[in-house]
């Protein structure tokens, strides 16, 4: 069922401060045959996706059983798992939806309602609202991470994606793991795109400003010093729409600068300030919309602060959220959303906005299932195009999984430590680190791994593996920087993504410490205490640094998965927790 922003706002209300939803707001079970009824309602209609993750076909994924909320996050969306979420969106157990949005009874359920996401799927859901909702009355925005995550996007330098959602008739988006190719190949991909790429959060270095390489980009805007269009506005229904861009702030931080030596970023809350006051005395839209890769817990931040925004549409924590979160500022309220990842959920929010203001509105998070929705035959002719020169390389069946093999969570997958286990074996390391990336598909007991798996799973511009000492302390301190990117009660002070993933280590990890008192008692998995003035040997990938002088980490997985044939983790290192007991957002 919809629920209107009216008698929303009034069980927000109802629920106090804790913002938690009545149970019977989502109760009525949907049924597969129902699912993508969305009943038309008010004069505008924006759909969102974000996270997508280069995946073009259809694929299983696995929702978190760990995503802790600490200090006032605490038991608030986006940091509930598995029941929890269940309940406080009063969405049915055991239901199809229950599946979309959890962890719970995955194996069994991925089985019975199949594959999710694909993007000719997907457009056959975007054609069949447009089409109900009448010509020119839609928009469909993409919050960014879309041309990274799988082999043919790296191999095309995320050219494929860029036709992808020229077909799907994506109208605006903005970016993150986008920047991680070279600057003059995310330019040139921008001009490609047909809509628009927006970010106010992204500017010139004033060493670059005087002298810019791409002063001759459309999207420039010398007199701000912005590298794109801090924001479009479009004409939906009638409605004058302006859409603000916010870039993933931290993107130099939590990937390499040297692919974009010219830009800087940031969160830029003043800034927005700035641009929403002028888009709103200049252009007098209806609505204004920001469509954000900032991460879930910083768009609810900076909703409280930043006044004149009616609906944020999010990304990058990968948040499959049924509901918007009502934010209260200065001025009124505005709207956060976050539309998960994978292609696996579209986002609709059909708006009434009348006399120059939202009156009304009715939000579906509808969940993509290949099994259910036809395949766009266009999209779908293209997919196979863009992926027959790598057919036989991402077709190799490198292992058989003899469990289900997930990355999602604040701590390792079993994907991971696959990852970490290969890393320790094929580089003769006592320990191993591997990023904390959100992106990454399942693979269910049975199936065999492919080598479109590996890539799924480590598929960067900067894939370069490295083995050296560290000291104890230094592995000390990677874990605790991290942790507090992960924990800090700050949302401003969380740069993105989960806890780095290590193999043969374990230890203990209290989330609501302050900084350097979150990790102790780190041991090897024998049992030997690591000392912090002792050397041991580590192997890692991905650093933001300087480039390692490894091979790529996909080759390094492989070769591992090759030799192993089957795969069954036999110890998952995962950290003991505390002071998280009764927390909703761990779970099993």
């Amino acid at each position: 069922m919809t629920i209107s922003r009216r008698e929303f706002v009034r069980l927000m209300g109802l629920a106090g401060a804790a913002g938690i939803l009545p149970g019977s707001v989502f109760s009525a079970a949907r049924k597969p045959s129902d699912l993508y009824e969305i009943p038309r309602f008010g004069n505008v209609c924006l759909m969102h996706m974000t996270d997508c993750h280069a995946q073009l076909n259809p694929v299983y994924f696995r929702e978190p059983s760990v995503n802790l909320g600490i200090g006032g996050a605490k038991g608030k969306a986006p940091h509930l798992v598995g029941n929890a979420l269940l309940s406080h969106f009063g969405v049915e157990p055991n239901s199809i939806e229950a599946h979309a949005f959890t962890y719970l009874n995955f194996d069994q359920a991925a089985r019975e309602y199949g594959r999710v996401g694909g993007f000719s799927h997907l457009s056959s859901l975007v054609k069949r609202v447009r089409a109900e909702r009448g010509d020119g009355n839609s928009l469909l925005m993409d919050g960014g991470d879309t041309w990274q995550g799988s082999g043919t996007a790296y191999w095309t330098r995320g050219r494929d994606m860029v036709e992808a959602c020229n077909l799907l008739g994506v109208d605006v988006m903005t970016g993150h793991w986008e920047f991680t190719y070279l600057d003059k190949e995310v330019i040139a991909n921008i001009g490609e795109f047909k809509g628009d790429f927006v970010a106010q959060n992204v500017s010139i270095s004033d060493e670059a400003l005087f002298d810019y390489r791409f002063a001759d980009f459309e999207g420039f805007n010398e007199d701000m010093g912005l590298a794109f269009k801090p924001y479009t506005i479009k004409e939906i229904g009638g409605v004058r729409v302006a859409v603000v861009g916010q870039a993933f702030p931290y993107t130099p931080i939590a990937n390499p600068r040297r692919f974009m030596p010219d830009w800087t970023f940031g969160i830029q809350d003043e800034r927005m300030q700035s641009i929403v006051n002028e888009v709103r005395d200049s252009e007098k839209p209806d609505l204004v919309v920001v469509i954000s890769h900032n991460g879930m817990d910083v768009d609810l931040k900076m909703a409280s602060r930043v006044t004149g925004i009616d609906v944020i549409f999010g990304g990058h924590t990968h948040d499959g959220v049924p509901a918007p979160t009502v934010v209260n500022n200065k001025s009124g309220k505005t709207l956060v959303t976050n539309a998960g990842s994978n292609g696996k959920f579209l986002g609709v929010m059909d708006l009434d906005v009348r006399n120059g203001k939202l009156q009304d509105f009715q939000y579906r998070l509808v969940p993509v299932f290949s099994n259910l929705l036809p395949a766009d035959q266009q999209m779908q002719a293209y997919i196979e195009k863009v992926r027959a020169p790598y057919k036989q390389k991402l077709e190799e069946k490198l292992a058989v999984a003899e469990e289900t093999l997930f990355r999602r969570g604040n701590f390792n997958g079993t994907f991971d430590q696959v990852i970490c286990d290969a890393l320790r074996k094929v580089n003769d390391a006592q320990v191993s680190l591997s990023p904390g990336f959100r992106w990454g598909t399942t693979v269910l007991p049975g199936q065999d791994i492919t080598m479109d798996n590996v890539m799924d799973q480590t598929c960067i511009t900067y894939p370069e593996t490295y083995r050296r000492e560290m000291s104890g302390a230094d592995i000390k301190a990677i874990l605790e920087d991290v942790s507090d990117n992960l924990f800090n009660e700050d949302p401003y002070y969380q740069q993105g993504g989960d806890m780095v993933r290590v193999g043969g280590l374990d230890y203990v990890c209290d989330p609501n410490q302050g900084f350097g008192k979150r990790i102790s008692n780190m041991t090897l998995d024998d049992g030997t205490k690591v000392e912090a003035d002792k050397k041991y040997m580590v192997a890692g990938w991905a650093t933001v640094g300087s480039q390692s002088p490894g091979r790529p980490i996909w080759d390094v997985v492989a070769d591992y998965l090759r030799d192993r044939k089957t795969v069954k983790i036999e110890k998952l290192n995962t950290p003991k927790l505390v002071g998280v007991e009764g927390n909703p957002g761990i779970s099993g």
